[in-house]
């Protein structure tokens, strides 16, 4: 491990300090008409920056990103976004190089020594905007759009919905990770935002905490503020496991989930272990159907049971099935559940960071996930991936605004 972890540090510090070579010329290029005590200071600048980004990382084994305070997440951030502005700085100044090579070339002159041919201006000033654009979105990200609440709403057509239940609304929120959370204030404008919605029942889909029961503690009174006259209802996600600590004993690690369950419990959630709730209205039944995580990718737990969650709600009118992880709509709800109406689903978070527009959307999330971000169809099976109420890692959002999902039911003649 230590071993290992030693050779990471040497890569990683020729490449730094190779970019931060590299980043220096372009600098010096840009300060070449400046006077010499200002050359200076923004050289003392740099290199003493390029010299804390080293004791950081060096210093990384010893903390648990995740349990570090919010103050360690942001210099992570903030560092891994300046080396990010300058590896994009570097593509325009290496650009300028090749150019200025390949003049050299055909003329037969050392390009060291030609006249006339510097650094393009445009070049320089390009690549620095931009990255210095995405600088300025991380730094935004983190001070404004980690609490960016912005409400999705889509009329749901589901097919032969009884009349009982059309127009019933419903509310979905994801990922709350409340270990991650530092400004009360905000959460509860997100909260307020929930209840003026006034919906008829509330979806919780996985992900309360990163990582311990104990981070949602100082939280339940604010989420324990969401009700719904037919019902708030919850499952576990990935996260809720407890898997990513390392727990002194099986025991330990079963009872920070039970901890976590009861949580659930005291906000008035009604969390579903692989169960399903019915709600009758005027003779017809709704199903909620609620399964543990399940996930078709390796790396992440198979815990739910649909089939145990399933039994007992056939005879539902319509069928609604919560689950963390949207791998699992395809791989398993549309092979062998063709009447769950809709799947809700959230996990992804979109990556925190992407393109998120009416026309387009992206983000890097979506070379993983088919299905990442908003609805997807097949036949008469709809899948909604919210994407995400709170935030991991990245201390904030970037263009993947956090979202309150509003559902309406209508019924859809076939």
């Amino acid at each position: 491990m230590v071993t290992r972890f030693i050779i990471t540090f040497i890569i990683i510090t020729a490449i730094v300090i190779s970019v931060d070579f590299y980043v220096w010329q372009g600098i010096k290029t840009l300060l070449q008409n400046a006077q010499a005590r200002t050359v200076r200071a923004v050289q003392i600048t740099f290199w003493s920056f390029t010299a804390f980004t080293f004791v950081f990382f060096a210093s990384m084994p010893l903390i648990n990103v995740r349990q570090s305070s919010m103050a360690v997440r942001v210099v992570l951030s903030l560092v891994f976004a300046l080396f990010v502005l300058k590896l994009i700085w570097v593509v325009f100044l290496l650009i300028d190089d090749l150019v200025r090579i390949g003049r050299a070339t055909a003329t037969n002159k050392n390009p060291l020594n030609m006249q006339g041919i510097n650094r393009s201006t445009f070049l320089q000033w390009m690549g620095l905007g931009i990255g210095s654009t995405f600088f300025g979105s991380m730094i935004f990200g983190i001070t404004k759009g980690a609490h960016k609440y912005t409400v999705h709403a889509h009329d749901l057509h589901i097919e032969n919905l009884p009349p009982s239940f059309n127009g019933l609304k419903i509310v979905q929120i994801s990922d709350v990770h409340s270990g991650s959370f530092y400004d009360r204030i905000a959460v509860q404008k997100g909260i307020d935002i929930i209840k003026e919605q006034n919906a008829d029942i509330v979806f919780f889909t996985g992900d309360l905490v990163n990582d311990r029961a104990t981070e949602m503690e100082p939280w339940k009174d604010v989420f324990g503020q969401i009700k719904a006259p037919l019902g708030v209802f919850s499952i576990l996600g990935n996260h809720d496991y407890g898997d990513y600590v390392h727990w002194p004993s099986p025991e330990h690690k079963e009872k920070n989930k039970q901890d976590l369950v009861q949580h659930h419990r005291d906000m008035g959630w009604d969390i579903l272990l692989d169960e399903h709730r019915i709600i009758e209205k005027d003779g017809h039944k709704l199903a909620i159907i609620g399964v543990q995580n399940w996930s078709a990718k390796r790396n992440f737990p198979k815990y739910g049971d649909l089939s145990k969650a399933y039994n007992g709600s056939q005879h539902a009118h319509v069928k609604l099935l919560l689950s963390h992880d949207p791998s699992h709509w395809r791989e398993e709800v549309t092979k062998h559940y063709s009447d769950i109406a809709v799947t809700f689903s959230g996990h992804t978070h979109g990556m925190q960071f992407g393109i998120d527009t009416r026309w387009y959307k992206w983000s890097p999330v979506k070379m993983v996930y088919k299905e990442w971000i908003d609805l997807y169809t097949q036949e008469k099976q709809m899948l909604y991936v919210n994407r995400g109420f709170g935030f991991l890692g990245f201390p904030g959002r970037v263009g993947m605004w956090p979202e309150i999902s509003v559902f309406t039911l209508q019924s859809k003649i076939s």
